[in-house]
């Protein structure tokens, strides 16, 4: 699950996933070491420090299944209601596609996943999971699911087309950003997270290459493929992640929630401030040791907020770490006090930066090799599928805001 305009899933994320393709790097590698700086980081395949304490995934107690939408039935789509424009990036399940909407002329990303690799890959419950996390969760800076649907062979994700590229992307082109900046990206994903667990969800998977830039300079969050529904109080073991933003406790395999995302917080505030992750080290096992136990170190032109931001977020015990007792903790750090929250929730405040895009249809910030090829949906051989026909069920979707959409060229 990768980016828009750089990657609106991952490039090759944990389930697969196809992403769009980042300027800076086609995909990710296959193998989960900590990547140079100049290298996008896998989130999946995080070589474990320790035996695996991994405990069964539990299905959602409100599972996609639950989930009723043939009241939706005349407002549901299909493949043949969009016209495909360009690939924008690919992935082992399948791949994105920029498209346009036939009967409104609005322009989304598609992503289409092969059913028979998600199942081959053990990935069906986190593809559902992202489905119906998407479904629940509307957030002006967290991507918006706007319609699902399915083939024999294939699921199909509309999703809105992000085109200012992955702030990895423009972290790489700069190096490191001024706090300013780093302090307008940093509100914005906070509030994100604090809707997320809010709503019962942990997102585990915080990192550049998940956060895109919209046109207007503010963040989307991006790649839902790892996240997990959690009751209040109750903790999972799997390992997942990615090596450089991956918590003590994950490591320990004591258990985690939310607390996670307000550590992989720090480090990515951390890597925006300075251009690394504060304990990057090439060997994957040694930073793994840093993380449990090596000093937090601070270069010399850091700000003291965000020195003392960066120390309550990076705290290894998750009990005392910043933002474990709510988001106001964070909020109302001195860090933060320029920002006016309900100016920035509206986006009334003006962006730092803005990414140079021309139209809703600009892909210049994702790499040609994809932007190159041709834009087809193939047909797939459903032989490998027969007996799992209830495997997906109740995966279409049709957001509420897409009921007033026009009907003519919906087929029904």
């Amino acid at each position: 699950m990768d980016s828009m305009g750089n990657k609106l899933l991952k490039a090759q994320s944990s389930s697969g996933s196809p992403v769009l393709g980042s300027k800076a790097k086609n995909e990710k590698s296959e193998k989960a070491e900590p990547a140079p700086k100049e290298e996008k980081r896998d989130s999946g395949g995080a070589p474990k420090p320790l035996p695996d304490k991994k405990e069964p995934e539990r299905s959602s107690s409100t599972g996609v299944d639950e989930i009723i939408n043939e009241s939706l039935f005349k407002h549901k789509v299909t493949k043949d209601d969009f016209e495909l424009l360009k690939v924008v990036g690919k992935g082992s399940f399948g791949k994105v596609m920029l498209v346009r909407k036939k009967d409104d002329r609005k322009v989304y990303a598609m992503k289409v996943l092969r059913k028979d690799a998600i199942i081959q890959r053990k990935q069906v419950a986190h593809t559902k999971a992202e489905n119906f996390i998407l479904q629940r969760i509307n957030h002006p800076f967290i991507i918006k699911l706007n319609y699902a649907f399915q083939t024999e062979g294939k699921l199909y994700m509309v999703l809105d087309f992000v085109n200012g590229g992955e702030l990895f992307y423009h972290l790489k082109q700069e190096g490191r950003f001024p706090e300013s900046r780093v302090r307008f990206y940093a509100a914005q994903i906070a509030c994100a997270l604090e809707h997320l667990h809010q709503n019962d969800i942990v997102y585990r998977d915080l990192k550049p290459e998940n956060i895109l830039l919209s046109a207007d300079g503010y963040v989307v969050i991006t790649d839902f493929g790892l996240s997990k529904e959690l009751k209040p109080e109750e903790k999972t073991h799997t390992f997942c992640g990615t090596p450089e933003y991956l918590a003590p406790e994950v490591l320990q395999g004591k258990g985690h929630s939310t607390p996670v995302d307000w550590w992989s917080l720090g480090t990515l505030i951390y890597e925006m401030l300075t251009g690394l992750p504060p304990f990057y080290n090439q060997n994957v096992n040694m930073m793994y040791q840093k993380i449990l136990s090596g000093e937090l170190k601070f270069q010399s032109y850091l700000s003291e907020s965000a020195k003392s931001l960066l120390e309550g977020l990076l705290a290894r015990d998750p009990e005392k770490r910043l933002g474990t007792k709510g988001a106001d903790e964070i909020k109302q750090h001195p860090f933060f006090r320029d920002i006016d929250w309900k100016k920035l929730y509206n986006k009334e405040l003006d962006a730092p930066f803005k990414p140079l895009v021309k139209s809703d249809t600009d892909t210049s910030q994702i790499d040609v090799i994809f932007t190159a090829e041709k834009p087809t949906d193939s047909l797939v051989e459903t032989n490998t599928l027969m007996g799992q026909e209830g495997t997906f069920a109740n995966f279409t979707y049709v957001a509420p805001n897409a009921m007033d959409a026009p009907e003519e060229a919906s087929g029904f």
